[in-house]
């Protein structure tokens, strides 16, 4: 579950997106401010807009808003009076420390990797495009349903035919300080752990 918002860009709407949907097959429904944005084949709920959120909670942050308790709860709330269904948030970290377990060529390209990443709970599959990965490296991994820095949401994808569940992330991507502009993932030093949080 990610959050947006920004009034000067969009106006005074709480964006909420739940999970990616295809646009051929996307309708909405609106009861109230609130318009639910789903699936006509098989009416799972892609996410939901709700406008003149101002009136209903503060929100204080402008782009990606973060997802909290309190705010999961107040949502909630505005879903079930409008007569929509609540719904739930994970809470889990969406950018971890990783340990590239394995990597292998690509089949269908030749700048591409094929990653096999310990994130802690699992291992992700993650097609990686960077000219330094190898297998043994700690590294930041985003995962599904992280929101990068430019904005962009990890997604489940397929590259080449080849299923990635996350990305493997260089410095500049993270817009971490002092990033080298060359092309690479950023490679972390033993001391970290798998699986924990990666923060800025």
């Amino acid at each position: 579950m990610n959050v947006f918002y920004n009034r000067d860009g969009i106006g005074d709407v709480l964006l909420i997106s739940l999970k990616p949907i295809n646009s051929e097959t996307r309708l909405f429904e609106k009861k109230g401010d609130i318009v639910r944005i789903f699936d006509e084949t098989t009416n799972e709920t892609a996410g939901y807009n709700i406008f003149n959120i101002s009136s209903y909670y503060a929100i204080g942050e402008t782009g990606t808003v973060e997802v909290n308790d309190e705010l999961v709860a107040a949502i909630n709330e505005l879903l079930e009076k409008n007569g929509f269904e609540k719904i739930t948030a994970d809470f889990s970290p969406k950018f971890v420390v990783g340990y590239v377990k394995e990597k292998q060529k690509h089949p269908n390209a030749d700048k591409l990797s094929v990653c096999q990443v310990d994130v802690g709970a699992e291992v992700l599959q993650i097609v990686c495009g960077a000219p330094n990965v190898e297998a043994g490296q700690k590294v930041v991994v985003a995962k599904i349903g992280a929101v990068m820095p430019s904005g962009l949401v990890i997604k489940e994808a397929e590259l080449r035919g080849v299923p990635s569940y996350g990305m493997i992330c260089s410095a500049r991507e993270l817009e971490l300080p002092n990033a080298p502009q060359e092309k690479g993932i950023l490679v972390l030093s033993d001391s970290y752990e798998v699986g924990q949080p990666f923060t800025k």
